[in-house]
This record gives structure tokens, sequence and C-alpha cells, in this order.
């Protein structure tokens, strides 16, 4: 481990990569940690802003970053368009005007810029005098800056250009420059236009025939590229702006509309819609700050999660810096943000988001930087082991015996007793009756024994029966496929989306609602709710108020009447051959409906929105799961009963144990390695394997290092953490428990670095009372170690105290 004098602190550190190597086998007998002066996470700090000596202060300009440094090019000082380039070098924190030859582009702003290879290739935007109001007009022109010597070049394209426009979005990919929508003057865009940068000679440009639920025209948004995907949130569509996040697929040209009806109310919800606003992409999310939003400027950082399709608020570290601000900043309480803005500029430089310039109140140009930390965790893949658990069938001990044709689906009592109080009651039930079946087989078995004289078990004998037969439960009131739906909840806090305007798709999810509210399970009900709302169109609009009707389903034949009724849906509604074959008493419903609307009822009462996979997991493992135990780990001899099917979804080590190798017993013994942890520490380990959680003790963390490897986790998340908990927290208070922790698993350098706390902090840390329970050998290295940074003056000095 290398540590660096001087750069511990409490506080969050952002945890470098860790190369995940499972062949690593020296990974427990001696870690090294590798620490470092790491940034603090989601930590805000505000660098020099730039001195108008320098550049002047602007907005609608861009930012790209090269190597170490950003380049500001061009936007407006409020007073006049500009085309300086600037350069801040991230390292020194320095501002300078970039070094340029040839001609630049004409002064300008809301262009785009972009970084290929070692250029910067700036294209379009609004140029002219805006202060005499002459010579204004939008662009099409692209120039190319090299970063190695300065130069600026236009590129002369023949053929077919794009319209000539401002306030565009642009991103590269493939080795080409994608240009998307914008203003040409007259009227916002939603055409695509690409241009190869490989070539300059053999460059042209070509329009991209868009597929797919094309975003509408707009301008004024930001795009992003994440996970081989463009991005495209909100912005300016005069009357139809929202708050869509739109994705692009390269390879098809296809684009989607990433639904965000399935958040469950409690959720966070998608930013406000906007304009002017920034997005980047780092590692799987997308990051989304500023903007104008309803005539407001809000300043809260959003970050979207591509893969779950999820949306939160980052909370910014408490201890973010300003060295350059003033009294108020440094006040109590106070937690250092960028004021709300828009038409500012982002980039991203290694785990960092650069933010810089912008229009903040009254009109204001800014030219504050502030520099923004990312966290870079591996993703918590509980939902997804747990999904992978469902899918396999592996370890299954229950079998479900649904509807009249009494299908069957197999399970785990482990999950499903976890998420649903109906499903379990029946799970126990089931129980009982195999229970009594077993005991009057084992009896009239006795029985017969005993007329034909043969020896009855004793204690010293046992019967192998083999596996453990599956637990039948019949559920007569549920069907196969919704149910099949049901579980797959269970699993992963999920449920498929419906297909856009498949009809058999939604009667589906309208089954597993009806499923939901007879399991009384509050967040599937919620979740079904939203997929079927949003799902309904005027194709299907009747056959699913019918379904509802038929299901008694009253709050979605709400929905689907009111829909009907709507001034742009009734006329096309009733004039559709279904509308023909609807049943009278429904047809009766929605003209009385269309001719008397009801009042609205709203009603103040909170929406129950039930209790999500990492609760319920969470209580289980804190005793709701005790009856339902089936293994025992054994920790230095003492036990700890626990689930078969959690570990094994959890950790490859335990699946294959079960699989291949199930000890006879049902007990297993727990080490990491050759390393026996302690109890509090794997305490840690289980809340980690059942719920994803990862706070604990540093000490903890220090046991826990080398247990994704030997554990097989899907991810090292877990290691991540520990090493960010080591890095925030060794105390004065906690150093003696550390050190035993180091010493006990071999992680020498950190044991050294606790040896130089104690040394250095000896007063306070010889007031600590479990001081005096460390082994005689843990004493021996601190007298040692004091003994070595004592000075001879100041042994001297003890002298003649003495």
């Amino acid at each position: 481990m290398s540590w660096f004098p001087g750069t511990m602190s409490c506080k969050s550190k952002v945890a470098p990569s860790v190369d995940f190597d499972h062949s690593c086998s020296d990974s427990v007998e001696y870690l090294t940690l590798n620490f470092g002066p790491f940034e603090t996470v989601h930590r805000w700090r505000r660098l020099p802003p730039c001195d108008e000596f320098v550049g002047a202060r602007r907005s609608k300009h861009t930012v790209v970053a090269y190597r170490d440094a950003i380049y500001v090019f061009g936007g407006d000082n409020g007073k006049n368009m500009l085309n300086d380039l600037l350069r801040f070098d991230v390292k020194d924190c320095s501002w300078c005007r970039a070094f340029t030859t040839g001609t630049p582009p004409a002064p300008r702003y809301h262009h785009s810029a972009v970084v290929y290879g070692s250029s910067m290739f700036v294209f379009g935007g609004y140029t002219g005098d805006i202060y005499s109001n002459s010579n204004l007009k939008n662009k099409n022109d692209l120039f190319e800056y090299k970063f190695a010597t300065g130069q600026w070049t236009e590129w002369k394209v023949e053929g077919r250009l794009p319209v000539a426009r401002s306030a565009h979005g642009a991103t590269v990919y493939n080795d080409k420059l994608w240009i998307f929508a914008g203003y040409d003057g007259n009227a916002r865009l939603n055409d695509m236009w690409t241009i190869s940068l490989q070539d300059r000679e053999q460059a042209c440009w070509e329009e991209i025939e868009q597929s797919g639920e094309i975003p509408p025209s707009c301008c004024n948004f930001p795009v992003a590229v994440c996970r081989d995907k463009m991005f495209v949130f909100s912005g300016q569509s005069g009357a139809k702006i929202t708050n869509n996040l739109f994705q692009f697929e390269f390879k098809g040209n296809m684009w989607t509309r990433i639904p965000t009806e399935h958040l469950l109310r409690g959720s966070p919800p998608p930013p406000q819609r906007r304009y002017g606003h920034t997005m980047v992409a780092f590692d799987r999310h997308l990051y989304v700050f500023g903007g104008a939003a309803d005539n407001t400027l809000p300043n809260e950082l959003h970050c979207y999660d591509v893969d779950s399709q999820t949306w939160e608020v980052i909370q910014p570290s408490l201890d973010s810096e300003d060295p350059y601000g003033n009294e108020m900043t440094s006040s109590p309480g106070f937690i250092l943000m960028p004021s709300g803005r828009l038409f500012h500029a982002a980039a991203v430089i290694h785990d960092a988001m650069y933010i810089f310039g912008g229009t903040v109140d009254n009109n204001v140009r800014s030219g504050e930087m502030y520099r923004f930390q990312f966290s870079c965790y591996p993703k918590c893949t509980l939902h997804e082991d747990y999904g992978k658990l469902w899918e396999n069938r592996q370890f299954c001990d229950v079998e479900f015996i649904l509807g009249e044709r009494e299908e069957r689906v197999l399970g785990h009592i482990a999950i499903v007793t976890a998420r649903c109080r109906w499903l379990r009651k029946k799970i126990l039930q089931a129980r009982d009756r195999q229970k009594q079946q077993k005991s009057k087989q084992e009896g009239s078995e006795d029985s017969e024994e005993g007329v034909a004289g043969g020896q009855k078990e004793g204690p010293g004998t046992s019967r192998t029966s083999g596996a453990q037969p599956l637990l039948e439960v019949s559920i007569r009131e549920a069907e196969a496929q919704p149910f099949e739906v049901l579980m797959q909840f269970l699993y992963t806090d999920k449920i498929q989306y419906p297909r856009k305007g498949h009809v058999q798709d939604v009667l589906l999810i309208m089954d597993v609602y009806k499923l939901a509210l007879s399991f009384k399970l509050s967040r599937l009900e919620q979740l079904c709710v939203q997929y079927i709302e949003a799902s309904v169109d005027l194709q299907n609009v009747l056959s699913v108020c019918e379904n509802a009707n038929k299901l008694q389903l009253d709050q979605l034949k709400e929905h689907c009447l009111n829909f009907v009724v709507k001034e742009t849906h009734f006329n096309q509604v009733i004039m559709t051959k279904e509308f023909e074959h609807l049943s009278t008493p429904l047809i009766v419903e929605i003209v009385r409906r269309k001719q008397q609307p009801p009042p609205r009822v709203y009603s103040d009462q909170p929406v129950d929105i039930g209790t999500s996979l990492v609760q319920d997991m969470k209580a289980y493992l804190e005793g709701a799961g005790l009856e339902f135990c089936d293994i025992t780990l054994l920790l230095d001899g003492h036990p700890r009963p626990a689930h078969k099917a959690i570990l094994a979804a959890r950790s490859s080590y335990f699946e294959a144990m079960f699989r291949s190798f199930m000890p006879e017993d049902g007990q297993v013994n727990i080490s990491i390695g050759e390393m026996v942890p302690s109890k509090q520490a794997f305490e840690s380990m289980l809340r980690y394997i059942y719920y994803g959680d990862v706070n604990m003790p540093p000490e903890d963390s220090l046991y826990l290092f080398a247990a994704p490897y030997y554990y097989g986790f899907s991810n090292n998340r877990l290691q991540a953490y520990c090493k960010q908990n080591l890095e925030m927290n060794v105390t004065v208070e906690n150093v003696l428990q550390i050190l035993e922790a180091a010493d006990k698993t071999q992680a020498l350098d950190m044991k050294k670095h606790c040896l130089h706390i104690i040394v250095h902090q000896f007063i306070k840390v010889s007031k600590l009372p479990n001081l005096r329970s460390l082994s005689q050998l843990l004493l021996l290295d601190i007298i040692e170690s004091l003994a070595t940074h004592i000075s001879d003056k100041q042994c001297a000095e003890m002298g003649s105290d003495i």
C-alpha cells in the first residue's frame, strides 16, 4: 500500500479502479491497496476564474477537453461575439490564451465543438455584430484546430451541406462528426447529418435517414454518447417542450424515447423540462446540470443511470471548497455549488467534470470554472444476481401449481417469503401439511417394521433420502403467465415494459395487476398501473377498458374512460370497429361520461408504494427469514443460520459448493482464504450479500478487502468501498482496532500506517482503553515504532525530565 503522509482525511474518496483477477492466489496473504491522494467523491471545487486580461466572461460558448486541459472557444460577453481560444490547465489550475495560427472561425455563439484525434472541430453557430444588430446569420462551416501546432484550417467540403444552423447538438462516434437538430433562423430542426473526420480530401456530408421515435424539432439541448448510444435530453421545442430523454442507436439509425412512467411514486423523477443545460457522460451515467427550467435557474446535478434507467439528484459533498470565494461560502452549513445558469459548457477529464461560464441571474455572464468529482464504483448487481437465480432455476425448493390446468412454476422459498406475505402464508400452510403427511407416513412405516420385527433407527444410524423433495403449493386463482411476471418482480423489483401497441402485453399486465391486488403487493400494483396507463393509446383503449371492467379494476377503468372522452380522442375512438362491439353498459357509461364528466376527486392520502427488494431482504436477514433458514455458516465454531438460494445467487463460491459438494451436515466453515474474519466483519459481509449494503466500520473493510476474490462476487464493488472506507476513516479513535485487523490480515502497509498515526498521536492514543487489550506482540511493535521515531534530542529532553 503506497501511503502518502498528509493526504489522509475523514472524507469520502474516489476509490481507484481495481483489477479484478480471480486467479490472484496471494491476494489474501498480503494486501497492497495502493492508496493515494484521491479527491473527495461528489465534491464541487471552485477553480480560479478566468481573468479578464486573458479572456472575457461569456456564455453560449463551447468547451472541449484534450489531455489535461480545457479549451474554451467563442461565445458572447453580452456585447460582442467572440472567437478567442482560451486554455485552462487542470493540473496547474492556470489560464492562458491558446497559441493559434491561421484564420480562426468568425466570432460566433451557439456553435458546436468536438475533439477527434489531436484536433478540435468547430461547426456552425450564429455570427455577426450583435451590438449593431448587423450581418447576423447562421453558419454551416467546419473548422479544424490542431492542438499540437495551433493551426486553424477551414474544411471546404464539396457537395450537399447541412442547412446553416445554431444551438444544435454535435458528437463524435466511429470516426465521424454527427450533427443533430438546432435552429436555422426560421424554424427548429430535427434532421441529422454526418461527415467522416478521417480524410479531409475525401470528406463529404451525408444526411442520415432516421427511424423510430425521433425527438421533436428542438434547439439549445445537449447530446452525449454512452454505451455506444447518443442521448438527447429536453431543449427548446416550442409548445412541445418536454423532459423526455431520447436515445439514438448508431447501428440502425434508430431513435427510442426512454419511458420514465415506470418510475414508482417516491422514486426520483426526471429533471424538469429545460433548455440551455449541459449533459456529459461518465461510466454508465449521464450528468445534467443547469439550464432554464420554467423561468427558474436550478443548480441541482441530476444523474441518469443508463443501465437501470433511473434518475437521481446527486447530493454534493459537505466539504466542497471555494478557495476563491467570499465569507458567505466559508460560513458553517454552506455547501458550495455553482449557482444556477444557462448557456454554460461542460467537459470531462479523467473522472471529473469541468463547468465554465454561462449566464447567471440578471443576465450576467460568468467567468467561473468549477470542478465536480465523479464516483466510479462498480454498480450494485443485487437485482441482476437474484434475477439470474430466477432465470436459471437452480436450487429451487418450491413448486407452485397454478390454475385449473395445474401448470407448474418453480421458485425459491427464501426469495418468495422475503417479498410476499400472502405467498409466505401459503408456503407455511403447505409446509405444515407436508410435515403432517411425513409424520403419518413414518408412523405407518414404524408400525410395519414392528410387525416384521425390524430394527428401528437409533441415534447412530441415518436415513439417506437424497435431495429434499420440492414443496408443492397450490394457487387456484393464478394462471402461469401472469404469475411468472409476478415472480420476476419478486426477484428483481421490475417487470418487463409492455411493447408499444401490443394489446396482449397490456392485457397480461392487467392480469398481473389483479394478482398484485390479491397478493397485497403494493409496489407491484403501482408498477402495473403506471405501465398500463402509459401504454393506453387510441388502438387499445377499448380493449383495456373492457378488460378492466371485467376484472373489476376500477382505477384503470376510470383512466380509460377519461382517455376516451378527451376532445382529441373521442371522435376517433367511437368511429372504430371495436366501439361497435363494445358491451352496451360500457357504451352507455362512455356517452354519459362525455355528457357529464364526474367531478374530480383529489385525495391527500399518501400512496402506499410498498417495500423494495432491498428493504425486504434487509428485514429477512435481520430475523424475518429465520424460520426458512436451510444452511448453517460456522464462524470460528459459532453458528449463523442462512439461506442457500441467497448465498448461491450472490456468490459463485457458494453456488459451486451447493451444486457439487454440499456438506452432508448442512454446515459451512467461513474464512477468507486462510483468515477468519471478525464476527462484526462477517455480519457486514452478510449484509452485502443479502441486500447490497456497503456501510461498515473501517476495520471490517480490512477483513473484507479480499472477499470479492475469494467468494466470487459479481464485481469488485465491495472492494472499492472497502478501499474508500479505509481512505476516509482511519482516526485516532479507531486506529487500534484497525491495527489489530491489519496485523491479522497481514496488510503490512496498513499496519505501518496505523503505527505512524499512533506514534505521532501517542498522547491521545495512550488514553484509549483498548490499548491495554492489545496483544503483547502488537504492544512491542508500538514501542519499537516509538523508539525509531524519537530523536536523540527528544531522548535528551526526556532524560533531563527524569
